[in-house]
């Protein structure tokens, strides 16, 4: 058959991702060099390091939404709010704990996480956006503080 009509066979790469991981993992395991997708493997192991980051930023962005309609809403808190904002702190230092060489990523993204959740907690209390500071008001402590409420504890 000439190749121009040849079908490209999909990879156990391409079309079954946990069973490829497991094949590649009892390989790597065996010691079978040969036998290895050597980039898949490297793409893979990059994209875990890249969703530790992404992890880091999403409960950065919602525990910031939660303390900016804690400080701005008090009359609306709730033990829902309090209690997003204990998981959101518990899992960010669990995250940081479990890959030490991203303990200062938070700080990093700090700015910009909160620059998503500003107009955030502006849609979903119905407050002008103009009411939440403009620059991030908390610090990385703050932010991972379990005691912190801005605007009271109750």
């Amino acid at each position: 058959m000439p190749d121009a009509l040849k079908v490209p066979v999909p990879s156990l790469y391409e079309t079954d991702l946990y069973a490829w991981s497991q094949d590649q993992s009892a390989r790597l395991r065996a010691q079978a060099s040969t036998a290895i997708d050597w980039e898949h493997v490297a793409e893979e192991i990059e994209s875990v390091g890249e969703s530790e980051r992404s992890e880091i930023e999403s409960r950065m962005a919602v525990l910031l939404l939660h303390l900016l309609k804690w400080q701005f809403q008090p009359e609306q808190r709730s033990g829902s709010w309090r209690s997003t904002m204990i998981e959101q702190r518990g899992r960010l230092a669990k995250r940081v704990r479990r890959s030490p060489s991203l303990k200062h990523y938070p700080a990093e993204v700090l700015a910009e996480e909160y620059g998503y959740a500003r107009p955030k907690a502006a849609s979903e209390t119905g407050l002008p956006e103009a009411t939440f500071p403009i620059r991030c008001s908390y610090t990385v402590a703050e932010v991972f503080d379990l005691a912190f409420y801005p605007g009271g504890d109750t």
